[in-house]
């Protein structure tokens, strides 16, 4: 493993982040390489997430009042952290299972990778909007939404083709495999809530059980 403080490794973080750059104009090319020819990182792609949980967070708080009302009082940044993180935990674990079931080339890493890479979009557009949003009018606010539709789009379409290029599907197949893996993502979270679920009702049966055995001795 390189050591960060190696002046090499920060060469290398450099260039595989400024290639995220890259990936957003040259989407198919630049995910190609990205995972087949190693121009992305790991390192990299931790970034543009991090990156992608502070914008959210700034938008909810810094966002001119007349796009983004929040209530200051129930604000929890870790709920705003997890919309960001859970859904490209769930993405990543998901496709990694359907795809390595229909002939998928891409890795857990690879995919986590690309899903990352197809954030820079969505990045850099939500952290102008954050300034725009300061000077722009209610009335104007056309050009706001517009610019959150198209960083949505954009980062759709990048992930659309990143899966493409790091499973080495066609379109159709990576459209369906991408619906599937929506299905799966919404499967896992019900097996967790049930399991949450029945984790909690055991805790409190068990507490309940102490409690009265407590009781009666006592």
């Amino acid at each position: 493993m390189k050591n960060p403080i190696d002046k090499n490794w920060w060469q290398h973080f450099g260039k595989t982040l400024k290639y995220s750059l890259y990936v957003c104009t040259h989407p198919l090319d630049g995910f190609w390489d990205l995972t087949h020819e190693k121009r992305g990182s790991i390192a990299a792609a931790n970034l543009i997430v991090f990156l992608a949980v502070i914008i959210e967070v700034l938008r909810l708080t810094l966002t001119n009042f007349q796009f983004v009302t929040i209530n200051m009082e129930f604000f929890n940044a870790v709920i705003v952290v997890m919309r960001i993180i859970l859904p490209i935990f769930l993405w990543t674990v998901a496709n990694w299972g359907l795809t390595t079931l229909m002939d998928g080339k891409g890795k857990m890493h690879e995919i986590y990778m690309t899903v990352a890479y197809a954030l820079t979009p969505w990045v850099i557009i939500n952290a102008s909007m954050i300034v725009l949003s300061q000077f722009i009018t209610f009335e104007e606010g056309a050009v706001y939404w517009v610019l959150a539709g198209f960083s949505a789009l954009w980062t759709g379409m990048l992930i659309l083709a990143g899966m493409m290029m790091v499973h080495d599907y066609s379109l159709t197949k990576t459209i369906m495999s991408s619906l599937l893996t929506i299905v799966g993502m919404g499967v896992m979270v019900f097996v967790f809530v049930v399991f949450f679920s029945l984790v909690s009702d055991a805790i409190a049966y068990f507490i309940s059980l102490y409690k009265e055995i407590m009781f009666r001795i006592l």
